[in-house]
């Protein structure tokens, strides 16, 4: 009676005041806002004591004010609104699983149209199973958030509500009989096997596989960016080479390409989930941009012709390759990951913004999936024979082809070049030019008097004063760190007239009613470089005009803390990110990874609304 009686207490005091209803038995809830009175929620577990191993139902209870609706999990294209999302953080261990929620029912949007979604009071159910191992006796902590939007017929608010509860854990689970009735209702437990499951990342089994799928889209895209074509290009030179060898030899070259690049991945993937850094930190260095511009510069001037390193251009090292086939595919795979990194490409980077987020297993199962996804147009022309017959056969026009394709590592030399005069100014960038020529002297000198045919003391000579240049090259050019001068001063570029970031700066226009378009960029993203030609659409310009869009730049090409945990913040662990903040609603428009007239305009059009 005394327990009733404080369970009633407690209803007619948070009912008052808009919060999540407290539960008695040691299960606590919390949660609510005062902005989002016209929903409330209340985390409800089916049990009081859960058992270790065995599944239990937890539901989330979302009370409406009169008049006042949420929308569902999904909703069609002609809805407009912000789907529900429910985020689970559970202990280690945990499992979480999706069950159906309740249908959706049609009503009027603010603006008359035809909507769809929940009133009054809902039931959003999922199924929790704790590990087997877990000890009973003890306690355990279970989240979720709660993400949406409220609309009565006036507006729309977005809200976000923190809910917990604390079960026991005891040999055998213990139902809540008060809540009985509730979970009568609500769909019975269902077995899934473990892969439809997600542990202690708050991924839904209908967003990991997503992402899993993206990681492997964007591995595979990898294949055509600036920084990987070069190194595709120098592997298809090889497969021609290796056309008329035994099928089990061209097989074995594409499996060990691909272990290369897996046994890569998996040292990527391991730092990136043991110091949380951003995909493509490594272009934030200088002398990595300088390191790999140099190393492109000498591969190009070797397939130019220049000098010969052996008598093959596969490989890392064109001797590796000639004197140890497979040696050459490994060191390739190597080679075709240190060069891909840097590139965010689409469908890449929503995948890897979720990897810093999930446990070690999937995210380096998600690291897997990228490798596989770049290894795979090699690994499968070399599985399938009839697909490498279809090539030309091995002749003298290779040698037209070799150097052909050293035009694209020159390409890369410049783009490099052109990332670093965004770290580097004044005479240290020109210092850093002239070290480019300096090794390329040393590889002219090498090529020209280092020949079988020269006597040993010329070619010594050669090498030495190879070496010689080369080592200067990089002494004169080496980067060394610069603080870079933050001018705050707008730049018109692609037709807008964009104001240097800062969280004072969106503030400040936020609170002052203007809307604040924000692109988080940098000079070595070349996503970023193609979705700014979006900008110069006479379209997209107009709409910035007419509704008084400021247009901010984050400029990452440098780290810079602040700028990454402003995107982090977001959901995002790589630029490019593109968002437009709208003054009086909290969640701002996250846009696709590509830009587009269209996507950029149905953003911005949503000031109209």
């Amino acid at each position: 009676m005394k327990s009733l009686f404080t369970i009633s207490f407690a209803l007619l005091a948070i009912f008052a005041s808009g919060q999540s209803i407290p539960l008695d038995s040691g299960l606590t809830g919390a949660g609510g806002d005062e902005k989002a009175a016209l929903v409330t929620s209340t985390l409800i577990p089916e049990v009081t004591s859960a058992a270790p191993g065995e599944p239990f139902r937890m539901a989330v209870k979302l009370e409406h004010a009169k008049g006042a609706h949420t929308y569902g999990k999904e909703l069609p294209p002609e809805v407009i609104g912000k789907p529900t999302r429910l985020v689970w953080t559970l202990p280690e261990g945990w499992k979480m699983d999706e069950l159906p929620w309740p249908a959706v029912h049609p009503f009027k949007g603010v603006d008359g149209s035809a909507s769809e979604g929940y009133e009054d009071t809902v039931y959003l159910p999922a199924s929790i199973t704790p590990p087997a191992n877990t000890a009973a006796g003890s306690k355990a902590e279970l989240q979720v958030q709660v993400d949406g939007l409220v609309c009565d017929d006036k507006s729309c608010m977005p809200f976000k509500q923190d809910l917990k509860v604390t079960l026991n854990i005891a040999a055998r689970p213990v139902n809540d009989a008060t809540q009985a009735a509730v979970f009568e209702k609500l769909p019975p437990l269902q077995k899934k096997s473990p892969e439809a499951s997600v542990t202690n990342g708050g991924e839904t089994p209908p967003a990991f596989l997503f992402i899993m799928l993206s990681a492997f889209i964007g591995g595979l895209i990898l294949n055509i960016m600036p920084c990987v074509f070069p190194v595709l290009g120098i592997k298809i030179v090889g497969i021609v080479q290796q056309a008329g060898e035994d099928r089990k030899q061209v097989v074995l070259h594409g499996l060990i390409y691909t272990l290369g690049i897996l046994l890569s991945f998996w040292v990527l993937g391991g730092i990136v989930v043991a110091l949380g850094k951003g995909w493509g930190f490594q272009l934030q260095s200088a002398g990595f941009n300088y390191g790999l511009a140099a190393f492109f510069l000498i591969f190009g001037l070797n397939m130019v012709g220049v000098f010969e390193i052996g008598a093959s251009a596969v490989g890392v090292g064109a001797d590796l390759q000639a004197r140890h086939g497979l040696g050459g595919s490994f060191f390739s795979g190597l080679l075709a990951t240190l060069v891909s990194t840097p590139c965010s490409a689409p469908f890449l980077g929503t995948a890897l913004g979720f990897a810093v987020k999930l446990p070690a297993p999937q995210a380096m199962l998600l690291f897997t999936l990228i490798g596989l996804g770049l290894a795979s147009p090699f690994l499968l022309l070399s599985a399938f024979p009839k697909l490498v017959k279809v090539l030309p056969r091995p002749g003298a026009w290779m040698e037209s082809f070799k150097q052909g394709m050293s035009f694209l590592l020159f390409g890369t030399v410049f783009y490099m070049l052109w990332v670093l005069t965004g770290m580097v100014e004044g005479l240290p960038l020109l210092r850093l030019m002239l070290g480019l020529v300096l090794m390329a002297l040393g590889c002219w000198i090498y090529g020209r008097w280092s020949l079988p045919h020269k006597p040993g003391r010329t070619r010594l000579t050669a090498v030495v004063l190879a070496l010689t240049a080369a080592a200067g090259g990089l002494w004169l050019g080496w980067p060394q760190k610069q603080e870079k001068k933050h001018v705050a001063v707008p730049v018109f570029e692609n037709g807008l007239l964009w104001e240097p970031w800062s969280e004072a700066k969106v503030g400040e226009l936020l609170a002052s009613g203007k809307p604040v378009y924000i692109d988080y960029t940098a000079k070595w993203c070349l996503t970023c470089q193609v979705n700014k030609r979006v900008y110069r659409d006479p379209q997209i310009q107009e709409l910035f005009q007419k509704h008084g869009v400021t247009a901010v730049k984050a400029d990452y090409t440098n780290e810079d803390e602040i700028i990454k945990k402003s995107f982090e913040a977001l959901g995002k662990g790589a630029v490019p990110v593109n968002v437009l903040h709208i003054p009086g609603m909290k969640e701002p428009q996250l846009l696709p990874e590509i830009l587009t007239v269209d996507n950029v305009s149905a953003a911005l059009r949503r000031l109209e609304k």
